[in-house]
C-alpha cells in the first residue's frame, strides 16, 4: 500500500529533519572521531607498537557515551515496541554492540587514567588483553552494524516512497 503523495512528502521532510537532528549529528561526529581514532590506534599499536591518539580517543568516548544514552532513549520512545524487521533487528543488534563497547572502552579508559602519569616512565598504559580483545571486535561489530542499520533504514524509507 503506497501512501498518499502529500502524506509521502510529509513522513519524507519528517525523516530528513531527524536526520539532521542535533543530537543524531552530535552522535555521528562522536562515532566517527572513535571509529577513525580506534583503527589508527590499532593498526599503529600493531604495526609500530604506538597509540596516537589515544588520549583524543579516551576523552571523547566520555561524552559520546553521554550521546548514546540520550539519543538511545529518544530513539527508543519513538521506535519501540519491537517489530521483527531487518531494519529494527540490526538496530538492536548495534545498539547491543555499542554498549558492550561504551562499557569496555570506559573501563580501558580507567586503565588509561591510572596509567598515564606512570607511561612516562614505563611506557604506554598495559591493558587487560581480554578486555582490549572484546574492546576492539566491538567496535568493529558496531561500524558493521551501524551501517547496516542506516542502510536498511534508507532502503525500506525507499521503497516506502515509491
Amino acid at each position: 500500500m503506497t501512501p498518499e503523495p502529500r502524506a509521502a512528502e510529509a513522513l519524507e521532510e519528517l525523516r530528513a529533519r531527524r536526520l539532521r537532528a542535533p543530537l543524531l549529528a552530535a552522535l555521528w561526529i562522536l562515532l566517527g572521531v572513535e571509529g577513525v581514532g580506534g583503527i589508527v590506534i590499532f593498526t599503529a599499536r600493531l604495526a609500530a607498537g604506538t597509540t596516537p591518539g589515544e588520549t583524543l580517543h579516551v576523552v571523547a568516548g566520555l561524552p559520546l557515551t553521554l550521546v548514546f544514552i540520550a539519543y538511545q532513549w529518544q530513539h527508543w520512545m519513538r521506535v519501540r515496541p519491537y517489530r521483527a524487521q531487518l531494519h529494527y533487528i540490526l538496530g538492536v543488534l548495534s545498539t547491543a554492540f555499542m554498549a558492550l563497547t561504551l562499557l569496555t572502552g570506559l573501563a580501558l579508559g580507567g586503565y588509561w587514567w591510572e596509567g598515564r602519569e606512570a607511561s612516562a616512565a614505563h611506557g604506554p598504559a598495559a591493558y587487560p588483553p581480554v578486555l582490549s580483545g572484546i574492546h576492539n571486535i566491538g567496535s568493529m561489530l558496531v561500524l558493521t552494524f551501524v551501517g547496516a542499520h542506516l542502510a536498511a533504514v534508507l532502503m525500506r524509507d525507499r521503497s516506502l516512497s515509491r
